[in-house]
């Protein structure tokens, strides 16, 4: 949150700590020993994105539609190699 309003963004505080908190819950919830929380911002959007570092599971089906509740344009969850990830696209 600090992060945005650094680069000069004022999002709205409350979602966006409800919707990290949810996608880290999501990624602790897969049961690895560490998870990883990236943001980067491009044309008045934020990206967050959570890796597990498990394979995993995609999350409950309650996940994807309560970020899109929150306020993310766009979120969705896929597995790779590093993990499973969980992302969000905030417009600001």
């Amino acid at each position: 949150m600090k992060q945005l309003q650094k680069w000069g963004y004022r999002p709205n505080e409350q979602a966006v700590g409800a919707m990290v908190t949810l996608m880290v819950k999501a990624a602790v919830g897969d049961g690895g020993q560490r998870i990883s929380l990236h943001l980067a911002d491009q044309d008045q959007q934020a990206l967050v994105l959570v890796l597990s570092h498990q394979p995993g599971p995609t999350p409950d089906d309650t996940v994807l539609p309560r970020l899109a509740e929150l306020g993310a344009s766009s979120c969705g969850t896929d597995s790779a190699p590093d993990g499973r990830r969980l992302w969000a696209l905030l417009d600001l």
